[in-house]
C-alpha cells in the first residue's frame, strides 16, 4: 500500500487535477523548444511553461504532504522562491548572451546596438 491510497478524495482529486496541469504545461514548454527555431524564440516557451508547470507540481505536493502529514508542509515555498528568483535572471543573462554573440556575428535578424547618448557614460568608459 502507498501513502496515496489514504488520501481522502477532496485532496486527491485537486492533487490529480494539479499534477496533470504540471505535467501538460512541462510538456507544452518542451514542445515548444522542440518546435521553434531561433535561439531567441525558444527561450520563451520552455521557461514559462516549465515554470508554470513547476508552480503547479509544487502546489499539489504542498496540498499532498500537507494533508497526509496532517500539518502544513513549507518546503516547496521555499522552492518556489529560489524558482521564481533564478529563472528569470537565468533567461535575462542567457538572452543578453545571445544578443551579444549574435551582434559580434553580424546576424541581420537582430537589432544593432544603441549609440550612446551624449553626457552618459557607461560602466567601463
Amino acid at each position: 500500500m502507498t501513502a496515496g491510497a489514504d488520501l481522502p478524495a477532496w485532496a486527491a482529486l485537486p492533487v490529480a487535477a494539479l499534477l496533470l496541469a504540471g505535467a501538460g504545461l512541462a510538456l507544452v514548454g518542451s514542445v515548444g523548444l522542440l518546435r521553434l527555431r531561433s535561439f531567441h524564440e525558444r527561450m520563451h516557451a520552455p521557461t514559462l511553461g516549465t515554470t508554470l508547470g513547476i508552480g503547479a507540481v509544487l502546489l499539489a505536493s504542498m496540498l499532498f504532504f500537507s494533508v497526509q502529514q496532517s500539518r502544513f508542509v513549507l518546503h516547496e515555498i521555499l522552492i518556489a522562491a529560489f524558482m521564481v528568483v533564478t529563472t528569470p535572471v537565468t533567461l535575462m543573462l542567457l538572452a543578453r548572451a545571445a544578443l551579444y554573440r549574435d551582434r559580434q556575428e553580424g546576424n541581420p535578424d537582430v537589432p544593432p546596438a544603441p549609440e550612446p547618448r551624449p553626457g552618459v557614460t557607461t560602466p567601463g568608459d
